[in-house]
């Protein structure tokens, strides 16, 4: 096991700056996840870990080791790749051992680092298999074992997921998770899906345009987002935001008129907030369809999902605005007013930076 720190990493190809300055410190044990978009450089990043990709400026150090310039194999990594790339001929046993042989482990060491794999992975009575006579899910486990038996300091997945459908993907989110408490190893996920960052990731970074937005925890990053990025990339659906305007402060908070004319008094501090270019972001379950809200709309869609229902508005305005509907379910084409639970709403200001609202004593 291992701890992770990138120092100043650089990347480009030719003139193309695809990743400037990234600084970034992994603690042993922990369950890093790199989230964004797809060309934000998170799969490059993790490549250059890896040693595929070369560095073009800072260092990447593995523990105490310099490892900016060291070969792939001299880095004590395993990788898992998002597609499986096991070889067909080999049955499961062969495909977990081939690496393993070529570095000259001894045989009983080998056979031992198979059970246990096989064990941890539910891959006893598969092993005697060859790939074709495997499911999609079946084989990314044996990919994932012919990691493990390696017993690297690290772990990479690169989108190791994203070829399995809903159902095995939760499953193997499940599988991941638990491999982690068992191994108590320090993994490093790459991801587009914020679901699987949500519930795997010990930490999240968040990036675009090859810039980290922001690293935090799956629950500081839902609650606490730090810039209008992040706040609309979390969470399904994201962050609503309605563009409003300074009004008078009432006892050290800020008060924003919204489309309409109607005022809230939010519990962001005024104190050091811009005058103007400002939009209020609240989730969809802090707001509430209530007679006396201070926005309306017209409702365009009203959405089903099972365990929620979520109601698509159009602000006076034409802000676009997403509830959870908490009572009836209003009718489509019908107006409603929208209350707002200002204790978890926050104000972005115009280059998208938070402005959260002040946590109250309990």
């Amino acid at each position: 096991m291992a701890g992770l720190k990138l120092e100043n990493v650089c990347k480009r190809y030719g003139a193309v700056q695809v990743i400037e300055n990234l600084s970034l410190d992994v603690a042993e044990g922990e369950f890093i996840v790199f989230l964004g978009p797809s060309g934000c450089g998170k799969t490059s990043l993790l490549r250059m870990v890896a040693g595929l990709e070369a560095v073009s400026g800072g260092r990447i150090l593995i523990g105490d080791r310099d490892v900016t310039h060291a070969a792939p194999g001299l880095r004590n990594l395993a990788m898992v790749f998002q597609h499986y790339a096991l070889y067909p001929h080999m049955t499961v046993r062969d495909n977990l051992a081939f690496g393993l042989r070529n570095i000259g482990v001894p045989a009983d060491e080998i056979a031992r680092r198979i059970q246990e794999s096989a064990r941890m992975l539910e891959l006893d009575a598969l092993l005697d298999r060859k790939p074709g006579q495997l499911s999609g899910g079946q084989r990314q486990r044996v990919a994932i074992g012919r990691a493990v038996v390696k017993e690297p300091g690290i772990f990479l997945f690169d989108e190791p997921l994203s070829n399995l459908d809903a159902a095995l993907r939760g499953r193997t989110r499940l599988e991941l998770a638990q491999l982690h408490q068992r191994l108590g190893a320090t993994m490093v996920f790459v991801t587009h899906d914020q679901i699987e960052a949500m519930t795997l990731a010990t930490r999240i970074v968040v990036m675009k345009g090859g810039a980290i937005e922001q690293v935090a925890t799956p629950a500081e990053l839902y609650r606490r987002p730090a810039t209008r990025f992040v706040a609309s990339f979390i969470g399904t659906p994201g962050m609503g935001f309605v563009p409003v305007e300074r009004a008078a402060d009432a006892g050290g908070f800020a008060v924003v008129a919204v489309p309409g004319g109607a005022a809230v008094t939010t519990r962001v501090a005024a104190e050091g907030l811009p005058a103007a270019g400002l939009a209020l972001g609240v989730r969809p379950e802090n707001l509430r369809i209530a007679e006396q809200g201070p926005l309306r709309g017209r409702v365009e869609l009203v959405e089903f999902l099972g365990e929620r229902t979520l109601a698509h508005l159009t602000l006076e305005g034409g802000s676009p605005l997403i509830v959870t509907v908490q009572g009836p379910t209003p009718r489509m084409g019908s107006h409603v007013a929208v209350e707002v639970d200002v204790a978890e709403a926050h104000l972005f200001d115009e280059a998208g930076r938070a402005h959260h609202a002040r946590e109250m004593p309990t």
